[in-house]
């Protein structure tokens, strides 16, 4: 099993158990998170935590390159599994806290700044990754990071693509919360998040989440010319040879030779 449940009073502990894998969001991996997110909506939980098995310190890998596809097609599609993953961690009804004890990578950190917390250790970074294989971020994602960090973070993380430590992600409101270690980490969840959630009315905190939802995307509303051309920029990277590069690159463990140039895009 890649995900595995345990829910306690009130609260889905929700696990990703693939750490031999570096709980890579594999299609297979995106699709048991949402059931089991669901699951937990249909138990009646008050709130879910989202966590990883943690090895050589990644807590998540992020999006499993191996599937990314080949064929000329748009790898951030709305239909993939991730994006689905994304929007019903956004949408669930629910507070959704990652608590996060080590290294997350490119998806994975997107994962992360879908949840409505964000808890960790100090030894815990952030990185979003999509320029390092040649990925064009789709509008919805790009839009998500410049609402959570401000555009000109939000930039920095997307054109250098290095990681960020847990105390910079504090700054910049891009996580809530950094303990000390991983003792301090548990302390902190139960006593500064889940106990007062568990407290509280879940019926007025599920009422002003949906509420947030809405007005988020409210105020991301683009113009029909202006999500086309998103959309042809996007789709000049995917179907080039970069893209193709980045990820053979990767899979063979030796460093890009990217050949484009940003005046391809003119």
């Amino acid at each position: 099993m890649l995900v595995n449940t345990e829910i306690k009073d009130r609260i889905a502990y929700i696990k990703m158990q693939n750490g031999k894998h570096f709980n890579c969001l594999s299609e297979e991996m995106c699709l048991d998170l949402i059931t089991a997110i669901k699951e937990a909506y249909a138990q009646e939980c008050v709130g879910i935590v989202l966590r990883a098995e943690v090895n050589r310190q990644v807590w998540s890998a992020g999006h499993d390159i191996r599937e990314l596809p080949l064929d000329g097609s748009d790898p951030l599609a709305f239909n993939v599994p991730m994006e689905e993953l994304l929007r019903e961690v956004q949408d669930v009804p629910i507070p959704v806290i990652a608590c996060v004890d080590g290294t997350v990578w490119g998806g994975a950190c997107d994962l992360c700044l879908s949840c409505d917390m964000i808890v960790s250790s100090k030894n815990a970074t952030f990185a979003i990754t999509p320029a390092k294989i040649g990925i064009p971020y789709n509008a919805s994602g790009l839009l998500h990071f410049i609402n959570q960090l401000g555009i000109n973070k939000a930039r920095e993380m997307f054109f250098l693509g290095t990681p960020i430590e847990a105390e910079d992600a504090l700054n910049v409101g891009l996580i809530n919360h950094v303990a000390e270690d991983n003792e301090a980490l548990e302390k902190l969840l139960e006593e500064h998040f889940l106990a007062p959630l568990r407290r509280n009315s879940i019926l007025s905190v599920s009422a002003i989440k949906r509420q947030f939802r809405i007005l988020s995307r409210a105020s991301t509303v683009i113009s029909a010319e202006s999500f086309e051309r998103i959309n042809a920029y996007r789709q000049k990277v995917y179907g080039g040879d970069d893209y193709k590069e980045g990820i053979n690159s990767f899979l063979e463990k030796r460093a890009p030779n990217y050949k484009g140039k940003a005046s391809d895009l003119d």
